[in-house]
C-alpha cells in the first residue's frame, strides 16, 4: 500500500464528480432514449413490421443445475437488462442518502415531499378517471424518467441554478424509490416462500461477504444473480434484486485521503504503474461511486434504448388511435402525468416552502419550480415498465402507451417553454 504526505490539492475521493457525471450521462442517454424509440415506432409501423415482433419474441433459454429458463427475447430485457438499470437506481439512491441531496433531513424534505405529492396526485387522478375499469394502471403515471427530464432541462441551460437541477435530480430518485416499492408490492403476485427465501438469504450472504471485506466482484455477480433467480422464481420481480445490491454497495472509500498520492494517481509510465494507478483510484472512491461511474454510461447509452427498442414498437393506425382517445385508460395516464405530476409537485413543494419545514433552492423561483414539476411529467422508461407488469392485454398496453409517448412530449414542451423563456434573473 502506498503511503503518502497529506496533499493540499482538492482531494482525489472526488475526482469523479458524481452529480456533474450523472446528469451529463442522463442528458445524452436522453438523446439515444429518444432515437431508439422513433426507431422501435418507425419499425413496428413499417412493411417490416412482422420481424420486429418476431425478434422479441424468440425464445432463449439457459439451463443451470437441473433449472431451465426460458423466456423471450422482450422478457429477456426486461427482466434481465434492466435488473442492471434498476442496479444503478439502487446505486444512486445509496449514494443520495449517505452523501448527496438525500443525506440530511432539511435537504431531504423537499425534493422528498415534492416527490410524493408527484406521485399521490397522478395516481389519484388516473384512478378518478380508470379507475372503474382498469385500476391496475394507477401506478404508471407516478414515476419520472430521469434522461428525459434531465435532458429538458439541459435546453435551458444558465436559466436553470444548480440546486434546481439537484432538486429535480432528488425529486426523480424519490419517484425511483415510490416506483420499487409499488413493483415489488403491488407487482409482484403468487409469491413462493421457499424460492422467496433462497433469494433474501443470497442477500443476506452478500452482507456477510461485505461485512468481512471480500472484495472479489465475480463473488458478488454470482451471488447477486442466485438472488435475482430466487426472486424470479418466487414471484416478485427479480428487478428488485437489482436494487438491494445497489443499497448493499458501501458507501464509504477503502483508502483514506491520507494513503493516496497524487502523484501515483497520474503515473501510467508502464503497465504495472498502470495496474497500481487503477488500483489506487477505484480505492479513492466507494464501491458506491465506482459502480455508478462504470455501470451507468452502460444503462443509459446501451439498456434503456434498447429497452425502448424492445417495447415502444406499438401499432399507431387511424383505429387504434379512435380506440385510445376512447380509453379511460388512455386519458387516465395522459392526465395524471401532464397535469398530476405538475400539480403535485408544486403544490406540495410550495406547501413545504411556506410552512418553513423546507427552503426555495438557492438561486430558484417558482416558476423554475413550475418547470420542474412539468418536467416531471416526462414519465417514458419507468412507466412503460410499469405498464408491461399493470396489464396483459395487448390493447392495454398499446392504449398505455401511446398515453405516455403523448404525455411525455407534452409535458417536455411545456417544461421547456417555461424554463427558456422566464429569463435568468425572474425572481419571486
Amino acid at each position: 500500500m502506498i503511503r503518502a504526505r497529506r496533499n493540499t490539492q482538492p482531494s482525489i475521493v472526488r475526482i469523479l464528480s458524481p452529480l456533474r457525471d450523472f446528469l451529463a450521462t442522463e442528458a445524452f442517454g436522453a438523446v439515444l432514449l429518444g432515437i431508439a424509440a422513433v426507431v422501435a415506432l418507425v419499425w413496428a409501423n413499417s412493411p417490416a413490421a412482422g420481424s420486429y415482433e418476431s425478434l422479441w419474441n424468440a425464445h432463449l433459454s439457459v439451463t443451470l443445475a437441473g433449472h431451465t429458463l426460458d423466456l423471450d427475447l422482450r422478457h429477456w430485457v426486461n427482466d434481465g437488462l434492466m435488473t442492471v438499470f434498476f442496479l444503478v437506481v439502487g446505486l444512486e439512491i445509496k449514494r443520495e442518502l449517505s452523501d448527496g441531496h438525500l443525506s440530511s433531513r432539511k435537504a431531504a424534505l423537499l425534493p422528498v415531499t415534492a416527490a410524493i405529492g408527484g406521485m399521490l396526485v397522478p395516481a389519484l387522478l388516473y384512478l378518478a378517471i380508470a379507475g372503474g375499469s382498469a385500476p391496475r394502471g394507477w401506478a404508471i403515471p407516478i414515476a419520472t424518467d430521469i434522461a428525459l427530464a434531465v435532458g429538458v432541462v439541459a435546453l435551458a441551460g444558465p436559466r436553470i441554478p444548480g440546486s434546481a437541477r439537484a432538486f429535480l435530480l432528488g425529486l426523480a430518485i424519490v419517484d425511483d424509490i415510490g416506483a420499487i416499492v409499488v413493483i415489488a408490492f403491488v407487482y409482484s403476485t403468487g409469491v413462493a416462500i421457499g424460492w422467496l427465501a433462497a433469494g433474501m438469504a443470497a442477500l443476506v450472504v452478500v452482507a456477510l461477504l461485505k461485512r468481512f471485506g471480500v472484495t472479489w466482484t465475480w463473488v458478488y455477480v454470482v451471488v447477486g444473480c442466485v438472488a435475482w433467480f430466487g426472486f424470479y422464481k418466487g414471484g416478485v420481480h427479480p428487478t428488485i434484486a437489482g436494487v438491494a445490491m445497489g443499497l448493499l454497495a458501501p458507501s464509504t472509500p477503502r483508502l483514506s485521503s491520507e494513503m493516496i498520492d497524487v502523484e501515483s494517481l497520474t503515473d501510467l509510465s508502464d503497465v504495472l504503474a498502470a495496474r497500481e494507478t487503477s488500483d489506487l483510484a477505484k480505492g479513492s472512491v466507494s464501491v458506491v461511486e465506482w459502480l455508478q461511474h462504470v455501470l451507468h454510461p452502460w444503462t443509459s447509452y446501451v439498456i434503456v434504448p434498447i429497452f425502448a427498442l424492445a417495447n415502444i414498437g406499438i401499432e399507431i393506425s387511424a383505429d387504434g388511435l379512435r380506440a385510445a382517445a376512447k380509453s379511460a385508460i388512455t386519458w387516465g395516464v395522459f392526465v395524471g402525468l401532464v397535469i398530476g405530476k405538475p400539480l403535485g409537485v408544486v403544490v406540495t413543494s410550495r406547501t413545504t416552502i411556506r410552512t418553513g419545514l423546507g427552503a426555495t433552492p438557492a438561486g430558484s423561483t417558482p416558476r423554475h419550480l413550475i418547470g420542474i414539476g412539468a418536467a416531471a411529467g416526462i414519465g417514458f422508461t419507468v412507466a412503460i415498465f410499469v405498464t408491461e407488469l399493470a396489464f396483459t392485454d395487448p390493447s392495454s398496453q398499446n392504449n398505455a402507451k401511446l398515453a405516455i409517448l403523448a404525455a411525455s412530449v407534452v409535458a417536455a414542451a411545456v417544461a421547456a417553454i417555461i424554463l427558456m423563456t422566464g429569463g435568468r434573473n425572474v425572481r419571486a
